[in-house]
């Protein structure tokens, strides 16, 4: 515990502090019976305004309906005042990052069988309306019955821009898709690519694109093939497939989960060699078009059936079988009805034919002389507002700046320093209240210690990112539009 910690929030008992990240201060607490939680005290700026409470929790909500196996459960959230925290189920053991970094990766069964409980449960996740969008290794904790899943749901739940424009990229750099780092929208796709990365790490030690500088990363993200390491086998072949640059060639969650446990396989073979579906999609649109042609009606009478077996109720999660896309013949017993006028959604009669005969040449008619209009009034552009925010009101109390990058006068990254508590943190402020959403961003990495980045389109700033940093060396940085930068290694003991 460090000062200023709370004792108690809410029902819950403060026992210790078990870390702190970009979204907030993690503590073990003890609840009204006894049993022990997880309790995630969130950053104040993080929950903010109306709009970002009550998305945060429609998000609760929704991970509440997460099934519990190979997750850990959401159990309380509270917004209200100046401390809001979430709880969850607390799952003692290390996270698969320590795991890693302390006994060396993953091999044989046992990297096998990470696989199967991680995919397990972001299918599991996504199936409850939910993208993770910062799955890592520090997000798979080891427990004593498995591989557990948490924090899904919460970053989302803190800056949604499917929902709100805001257009925040939560999660680490090196777990980041391809696409994060232009539109910011995060998918099951993008999930399915930090998975992906997860597991490399577990098998090799080291991230598919490397841990080094952010700039490093995000350029081999973008334009590199994934290194791959020691992985190996049938696995090695499904992570490539995984972490295919274009979000549309990656298989789902649930795909990749029947793939390992022996359901339909995934088609693994490079891009170019995968016979596309599009143009039979097209030739069965097409003759569709043509029975419409020749028919009165056309009836529609639903979907394809799936083929595929019946789940049982020890199965893991199952994927219904993608429906072909070659039209399904009607059966010899069944009749196709032809109606005499659409009476009901789904039924498409058949125009009556068009005139192709040209018409006739309208005789010529003088063209009126235009009347003058009158010059309109060109309003003046307003003046730009200047950013309201400050760093120090941003990171707090205490905190002092000590370094700035400045871009173009557009935009300002700030380092700033407490020394009563040891605490560094970075953000972006724009000069001026941007008229639409830009792109900024914020990164911060301790030495031998946390790391945070956060990279948010906002008309005012992004960050604060603030980590633990007495004694430490720091690498910092930020972006504003397209362009990034982090320092070198430097402000060491603060």
């Amino acid at each position: 515990m460090v000062e200023g910690d709370p004792t108690r929030l809410g029902p819950f008992a403060i026992v210790r502090r078990l870390g702190e990240g970009g979204q907030g201060v993690v503590f073990l607490g003890s609840g009204p019976s006894g049993e022990q939680v997880a309790i995630k005290l969130l950053h104040t700026r993080l929950t903010a305004d109306e709009g970002a409470r009550a998305r945060f929790l429609h998000e609760v909500a929704l991970a509440q309906r997460v099934a519990r196996f190979c997750t850990a459960p959401v159990l309380h959230a509270d917004l209200a005042g100046s401390q809001p925290y979430i709880v969850s189920e607390y799952v003692p053991g290390k996270s698969l990052r320590d795991l890693v970094d302390e006994e060396g990766p993953r091999r044989g069964a046992a990297l096998d069988r990470l696989a199967i409980s991680t995919a397990t449960a972001l299918a599991a996740i996504h199936r409850a309306g939910i993208t993770h969008r910062d799955f890592k290794p520090a997000n798979v904790l080891m427990g004593p019955e498995g591989p557990v899943v948490i924090d899904f749901g919460v970053a989302k739940a803190l800056d949604s821009p499917q929902t709100t424009g805001t257009g925040t990229t939560m999660g680490t750099p090196s777990y980041l898709a391809p696409e994060l780092m232009s539109s910011g929208v995060a998918t099951g796709a993008s999930d399915v690519f930090a998975w992906a990365v997860t597991i490399v790490f577990a098998a090799t030690g080291r991230p598919a694109f490397g841990a080094d500088s952010i700039p490093q990363v995000m350029h081999r993200i973008l334009t590199s093939p994934p290194e791959l390491g020691e992985l190996s086998g049938p696995l090695r072949d499904l992570i490539k497939v995984c972490l295919d640059k274009d979000p549309e060639r990656r298989p789902a969650a649930e795909a990749v989960v029947a793939h390992l446990t022996g359901g339909p396989l995934i088609d693994l073979r490079p891009p170019e060699r995968r016979r596309s579906r599009r143009p039979v999609a097209m030739a069965a649109a097409l003759a569709t078009a043509a029975l419409a042609v020749t028919a009165a009606t056309v009836v529609v009478t639903g979907l394809p059936e799936s083929a595929g077996p019946a789940p049982t109720a020890a199965a893991l999660p199952s994927v219904t079988p993608e429906a072909s896309a070659t039209p399904r013949r009607p059966s010899a017993t069944r009749s196709v009805r032809q109606e005499p006028a659409p009476t009901k959604p789904g039924v498409i009669p058949v125009k009556q034919p068009i005139r192709t005969d040209p018409p006739a040449s309208p005789s010529p008619s003088p063209s009126p002389s235009p009347s003058p209009s009158p010059t309109p009034t060109v309003e003046p552009p307003a003046p730009p507002q200047p950013n309201p925010r400050k760093p120090r009101g941003l990171c707090g109390l205490g905190f002092t700046v000590v370094d700035t990058h400045g871009w173009n006068g557009k935009a300002t990254t700030y380092l700033l320093v407490n020394k009563s508590n040891g605490r560094a943190c970075v953000v972006t402020l724009a000069a001026n209240v941007m008229p639409q959403k830009i792109r900024m961003g914020v990164v911060l990495q301790v030495q031998g210690g946390q790391n945070g980045s956060d990279w948010r389109r906002h008309i005012t700033h992004a960050g604060p990112i603030k980590l633990p940093a007495a004694g430490k060396c720091l690498i910092w940085g930020g972006g504003y539009g397209q362009a990034t930068w982090t320092s070198g290694s430097s402000h060491c003991g603060g």
